[in-house]
C-alpha cells in the first residue's frame, strides 16, 4: 500500500513563497512522473507541473515562471517551490505519482494566499 504524504501548505501574504513536499511510503519503489496539481472551491482540479524520472518538466501557462517542480528519485518525493504568489493561487494542491503501473494521489495542503 503506497502513501504520498505532504507537507508544506499554509497561509501566505501575496507576493510570498512556499514550498510543497510530497514524500511516497517504502525504501524501495520505482517512481516514474511526479506531478502536482491544485483545485480551488468549485473549480475542477487542474495539473500544474509534471517532472519525469529523467528531469523533463512541463508547467501549467498560469504559473508563469514563478514556480518550480524538483525530485529526489533516492527518497522517492517530489516538490514544489511557489514565488510570487497571487490569490488565484489559492487551492488543495494535491501530489501524483505513477508507481509500477498506477498512479497515486497525495492527500492534498491547503495553499491559502491572501492579505
Amino acid at each position: 500500500q503506497v502513501q504520498l504524504v505532504e507537507s508544506g501548505g499554509g497561509l501566505v501574504q501575496p507576493g510570498g513563497s512556499l514550498r510543497l513536499s510530497c514524500a511516497a511510503s517504502g525504501s524501495s519503489i520505482g517512481v516514474y512522473a511526479m506531478e502536482w496539481h491544485r483545485q480551488a472551491p468549485g473549480k475542477q482540479r487542474e495539473l500544474v507541473a509534471s517532472i519525469s524520472r529523467g528531469d523533463s518538466t512541463n508547467y501549467a501557462d498560469f504559473v508563469k515562471g514563478r514556480f518550480t517542480i524538483s525530485r529526489d528519485n533516492a527518497k522517492n518525493t517530489v516538490y514544489l517551490q511557489m514565488n510570487n504568489l497571487k490569490p488565484e493561487d489559492t487551492a488543495v494542491y494535491y501530489c501524483w505519482m505513477f508507481i509500477i503501473f498506477q498512479g497515486y494521489w497525495g492527500q492534498g495542503t491547503q495553499v491559502t494566499v491572501s492579505s
